[in-house]
This record gives structure tokens, C-alpha cells and sequence, in this order.
């Protein structure tokens, strides 16, 4: 009868005994271990969404077809979705030295699916060609400029292009909608793994239309699209 009440009180005592200070140490190193890779997760994050304070530039990522691209956040057309993952199309706009005097001027850029539109070069013998008027206007040297009859929508539109390359360099430009602002030319050109570009930039860029493709494989290298 003494053995048991002797047992109880024995169990009592141990369980308000402190633990071993070898356990409360490992304890506290496993909750310190844990706090730091929860801050090194959110610092991971915080880094990818904001600018670091070294001045680099807030990025978001994009897939496209398949093609993971880092961009920057103030290369988007309007507010972008700060949701990472896949997209059909991206609208960016990106600002190249081409304008008067080296001057930054912006170009509109929709990178999408290449089965969704027709490339420049392939709209110039295929519909073009069919539509130009038998006059020709003075430009940029290097380009043919033919306006458009006004039929197919092509109203007031001219086509420039270089007629001597095998990929010749094309746009169609005309008065900007609601001829608000200067003539706006597009470009739209294949990029690889299926993807491509459509460009939409003033018509006073193509005074260095010879420098446009080089600019703008710069920046889309620097993403990633190239």
C-alpha cells in the first residue's frame, strides 16, 4: 500500500522538474533556425516585388508559350497583374533613343502567339502589294513609300518598306486614332519558339528605321523574349 502513493508522489515530482538545459537550447535554435528562413522567404519575396534599395528595377514574371521572361514592372502597358504564371498576350511599352536628336520615344509592344497574326514581311507581297496606288512618296532614305487605296479599311495608310533585302524591312502607318497625336506606324514581326512581335510607334522613328529591329531585340533579349 506504501509503494503506490510513493510512485504517484515520484511522478508528480519529475513532471514539474525542468527540462534538461541541452533540450531548452535545441528549442530555441530550432525556433530561431525558423524565424529566419520564414524572413529569408518574405525578403525573397519582398526583393522580387519592389525595387532593392541598390536601384534595381521591380520585375514580374511572364510565360509565354512556354518562354519564361523577367520584366520589368514599369514596362507595362497600364497596371499589371502582379500575379506570376502563364499568359496568352503581353502588353508592354518600352522606350528606345530612337526619337529626334536620340530622344527616348515609347513603342508599344504586344507579344503574343505568332499563329494569331501575320508577319509584316508576309503581309507585303500577300495583301499589300494588291492594294498599293500607282504613285510613290518621298521618305526615309532606304524606304518605298505606297499609299494604300481606300478599300480593305486601308484608308489613308501608306506602307513603307526596303525593297532591296530578302527580308525587307515593313510597316503600315497612318493618322493616329481619332488623328489625335503623329502618325502611329505597326510592325509585327516573327520572334522564335513561336512567339511574336507586334510593334505600334510613332511614324517619326523611321528616320532610324535601320537601328528600330537592333533596339528592340536589345530590350527584348534583356526579358528574356529572345
Amino acid at each position: 500500500m506504501g509503494a503506490a502513493p510513493r510512485a504517484a508522489a515520484v511522478s508528480a515530482i519529475d513532471s514539474d522538474r525542468p527540462e534538461p538545459v541541452g533540450h531548452t537550447l535545441t528549442m530555441i535554435m530550432v525556433a530561431v533556425a525558423f524565424a529566419g528562413l520564414s524572413a529569408a522567404c518574405g525578403l525573397s519575396y519582398w526583393l522580387h516585388q519592389k525595387p532593392a534599395g541598390d536601384g534595381a528595377e521591380a520585375t514580374l514574371t511572364r510565360t509565354l508559350l512556354g518562354r519564361q521572361m523577367v520584366i520589368p514592372i514599369s514596362w507595362f502597358r497600364g497596371t499589371p497583374d502582379r500575379q506570376q504564371g502563364f499568359s496568352s498576350e503581353i502588353d508592354l511599352r518600352i522606350s528606345v533613343a530612337l526619337g529626334p536628336g536620340g530622344a527616348e520615344a515609347p513603342v508599344d509592344v504586344t507579344l503574343l502567339p505568332q499563329s494569331q497574326v501575320r508577319t509584316s514581311a508576309n503581309l507585303l507581297d500577300g495583301v499589300y502589294l494588291h492594294q498599293f496606288m500607282p504613285n510613290e512618296l518621298a521618305g526615309p532614305p532606304g524606304l518605298i513609300g505606297k499609299p494604300l487605296y481606300a478599300t480593305e479599311g486601308f484608308e489613308g495608310e501608306t506602307v513603307w518598306y526596303d525593297a532591296l533585302s530578302q527580308n525587307p524591312f515593313v510597316v503600315k502607318c497612318g493618322a493616329a486614332p481619332g488623328d489625335n497625336g503623329p502618325a502611329q506606324c505597326l510592325r509585327t514581326v516573327a520572334l522564335m519558339g513561336g512567339i511574336a512581335a507586334v510593334y505600334a510607334f510613332p511614324a517619326n522613328l523611321l528616320d532610324r528605321w535601320k537601328e528600330f529591329d537592333p533596339a528592340m531585340r536589345a530590350a527584348l533579349t534583356r526579358i528574356g523574349a529572345l
